[in-house]
């Protein structure tokens, strides 16, 4: 189907959060393994630009593309569902059509029209859902928000007005069957609002996809269908799973897939949908299992979980590579207790510490607490971005003995032994985002880690910071113990430190958890994982939560 793919748009309705991204990369999954190729993008109404500047707290973690860009978190779902890289040009914001539209409009191009939301907004649109599109079979955009959001609007418009100009569009809409308890009843008024909220703007669903807690009876399956003008096999029902890689699989045997092509009029091509059986059964293996490994993970969004999620899911995948559990343990970096033996009871339960990424100065000296008390009783540490740099700062303070070692992020006139990476046309201002080379070393954790073959010593990781280790600094910290395994293609920049002695202590200031993916975990995900596994069979137990 060469330049004229198949269009499925995924909208969702009563309530936010319903798991449209997990759907969405959930149906590009089964796609795939009916031999089809696709490409995923996300339609975001809100007028920020990007991700980049938005608190975690409102939007979740930001997650970078290869090509550096700051997008949602639904891109990582994608990516980690269908094992192809998004890039900047699968996001859309509304920030993104209106900056376009004013350049447009102040360069003369429309030669003096009166700019209106249709068809100037809505035209813009769906030339950013054709864009940058190689031969695909299917192209799934899943617009972000829900149904009658205002802000939503000229996206559902410009869907609709692709709809009636193309002929090879289908619209799949996710809503939620609520159960009251107080009543013992599933109630589908809510999905008959939202169908009728959609086809009071011209939109028509092909599918409702009903998300609930409990099995629908088939009678309430027929009567959303009869209500939402939709044939009743078409009515799925979206339970929910106790794991997210259980749902393309749970689509699968719901039928969806089947459904979708049938709509093209495609005899669906027999489908290799073993490799999620196999992930569905790992995982159960993994909830069985009596290896168990609880990390603690040190950050300031605790409350937000989605804040971290590559970070989660890349444990997680860690965990179905070594068919255990991994339990986490999350620890506000703003509690951290001064004293050594408050610390020490702080982390009695947890196998291993993991500091992920961050921005601004709150929990920095919790974090560096907890660095300290790593390395100086051999708790196995892995941190990420900011972990790694504090991690830097640490040593050289108490290790080194560079009594004013800070970075310039947090402490003005400190000795910046991480400071502000010089701008440049390649990093986008001084922001450092995309993907980078790494020359790793021969015979430390992170080339064991990697398993390096002598053909090649070079690794490509995602990154996203503003400061970095000065490269200055690196003799003194050799001279003191601290390995750098990890070196910029150039030279220029740390991109791994390790400690030779410690049972496990490394930093890594790429993010490894974007490339994660559950038929294929990150290595230093891995390799953490394992070497707590093996330190817990050392010492005669299955986990510090292990009964």
């Amino acid at each position: 189907m060469p330049n004229k793919p198949n269009l499925i748009f995924i909208t969702g309705g009563v309530v936010s959060s319903l798991g449209k991204g997990i759907a969405t990369a959930s149906l590009a999954a089964l796609l795939q393994t009916r031999g089809y190729t696709v490409r995923i993008r996300k339609l975001d109404p809100y007028l920020n630009v990007d991700s980049g500047t938005m608190s975690p707290y409102q939007h979740g973690e930001v997650f970078v593309t290869e090509d550096g860009a700051e997008t949602d978190l639904d891109l990582g779902h994608y990516e980690r569902f269908t094992n192809i890289n998004t890039c900047g040009s699968d996001s859309i914001t509304g920030g993104k059509i209106y900056t376009e539209l004013l350049k447009r409009e102040r360069r003369g191009d429309y030669l003096g029209a009166t700019i209106q939301v249709i068809p100037h907004i809505t035209n813009l649109i769906a030339e950013f859902i054709f864009a940058d599109l190689n031969d695909v079979d299917f192209l799934l955009c899943e617009i972000g928000g829900t149904i009658g959001d205002i802000e939503g609007l000229p996206y559902f418009e410009a869907i609709r007005q692709i709809g009636y100009k193309h002929n090879n569009a289908i619209y799949i809409h996710l809503t939620l069957v609520p159960y009251l308890n107080t009543t013992k009843e599933l109630k589908t008024k809510p999905t008959q609002h939202s169908v009728r909220e959609l086809r009071s703007i011209g939109i028509q669903p092909h599918i409702i996809l009903c998300r609930s807690e409990i099995k629908i009876p088939e009678l309430d399956l027929a009567k959303i269908g009869l209500f939402c003008s939709v044939p009743a096999e078409s009515v799925i029902e979206a339970l929910d799973t106790t794991n997210i890689y259980k749902a393309p699989l749970q689509y699968y045997e719901a039928g969806l897939d089947t459904a979708v092509l049938e709509h093209f009029g495609i005899n669906p091509a027999p489908s290799s949908i073993q490799m999620w059986k196999d992930i569905a059964e790992r995982i159960d293996q993994c909830q069985n299992s009596t290896q168990i490994v609880t990390i603690g993970i040190v950050g300031k969004y605790n409350s937000l979980q989605d804040a971290y999620k590559s970070i989660t899911e890349a444990l997680i995948h860690a965990g179905i590579y070594h068919i255990c559990q991994v339990n986490i343990r999350w620890v506000n970096a703003e509690d951290i207790p001064k004293e050594r033996d408050s610390i020490a009871q702080l982390l009695k339960d947890v196998d291993g510490i993991l500091i992920p990424g961050g921005f601004g100065e709150r929990g920095v000296q919790g974090k560096m607490a907890i660095i300290q008390f790593c390395r100086e009783n051999g708790l196995p540490f892995f941190g990420v971005c900011l972990g790694m740099q504090l991690a830097a700062v640490e040593y050289a303070k108490n290790v080194i003995g560079i009594e004013d070692a800070h970075s310039s992020e947090f402490l003005e006139g400190c000795t910046p032994i991480i400071d502000l990476i010089e701008e440049s046309e390649n990093y986008g201002g001084t922001m450092k985002r995309g993907k980078f080379d790494c020359l790793i070393k021969d015979h430390s954790l992170a080339h064991r880690a990697y398993g390096m073959s002598k053909k090649t010593n070079f690794v490509s990781e995602r990154h996203r910071h503003r400061y970095e280790f000065r490269i200055e600094y690196k003799e003194i910290f050799e001279k003191h113990g601290i390995c750098f395994s990890g070196i910029s293609k150039d030279q220029s920049s740390v991109e791994i430190l390790e400690l030779p002695e410690h049972p496990y202590f490394i930093g890594v200031q790429f993010h490894p958890e974007l490339q994660s993916r559950p038929f294929a975990p990150h290595p230093l995900f891995v390799s953490f994982i394992g070497t707590l596994l093996a330190i817990n069979h050392n010492n005669g137990r299955g986990g510090k939560n292990s009964s």
